[in-house]
């Protein structure tokens, strides 16, 4: 674990998040711990988290998007939806932002895996609002009581394959209007499909959808093979 003082790092996109040229930093909601050995940096009233682009699809894409990256965040105080929540690399950066301040948000995290699960569930012991949840991405059944009004920010990178099947059927079930989608595609888990077929097929999935491709952001640098659907929900959806 590094520990660094001085000055916040970079510009702010929001209260919660900052981002250098190397990389993002949340603020964090549990000072003092690491999650993965990540970088803190002190300040006045609490401390910085280095959020990792090589170890996050959502980091990565925050430096590789064209746009206002700020657009990409869940808002604080907001209930979102995480599924393929890995060992909680991620989903903590999440709890931080929509966390931040001591607003009442909730970071519903999902994964198949019982090891994953065991990680979370001790993440989550020093982070109020997580919601660790052991279950298939495609049964929302497993975490349907924890968001009852839906999800304004909704999240996936699961490698199996039918990945924008699982993500449109998600979004349309919690995704709220108004809200941001994002799905994280690795190309080759739909084998037989060559990336750039895949990537119109995607579309044309998430447009039957009714989903409002944003951008589609290439991770290649950071996570290869990786393409970070970028989405939206109208608001008279």
């Amino acid at each position: 674990m590094g520990r660094s003082y001085g000055k916040p790092p970079g510009r702010r996109l929001t209260e919660a998040v900052r981002i250098e040229r190397s990389s993002p930093w949340t603020w964090s909601a549990n000072p003092r711990s690491t999650v993965y050995g990540e970088t803190l940096r002190k300040a006045k009233d609490g401390e910085w988290r280095r959020w990792d682009p090589r170890r996050s699809k959502v980091s990565s894409g925050l430096l590789r998007t064209t746009a206002a990256p700020e657009r990409l965040l869940p808002a604080p105080g907001s209930h979102v939806l995480y599924l393929g929540a890995g060992h909680g690399t991620t989903v903590s950066h999440i709890h931080d932002i929509v966390c931040h301040d001591q607003a009442q948000g909730r970071v519903v995290a999902v994964d198949l895996s019982p090891r994953c699960l065991r990680d979370l569930t001790r993440l989550a012991q020093a982070r109020p609002g997580l919601v660790p949840v052991l279950g298939d991405a495609r049964r929302h059944e497993s975490w349907r009581m924890w968001l009852p009004q839906g999800a304004s920010w909704v999240f996936q990178d699961v490698a199996q394959a039918h990945q924008a099947s699982i993500f449109t059927a998600a979004c349309e079930r919690f995704l709220l209007p108004g809200g941001r989608g994002m799905l994280s595609l690795k190309v080759e888990s739909d084998r037989g499909t060559d990336a750039a077929a895949l990537r119109v097929k995607v579309e044309e999935e998430l447009a039957a959808a009714e989903l409002v491709l944003d951008e589609v952001i290439d991770l290649e640098g950071f996570e290869d093979d990786h393409l970070l659907f970028v989405v939206g929900r109208p608001e008279d959806a």
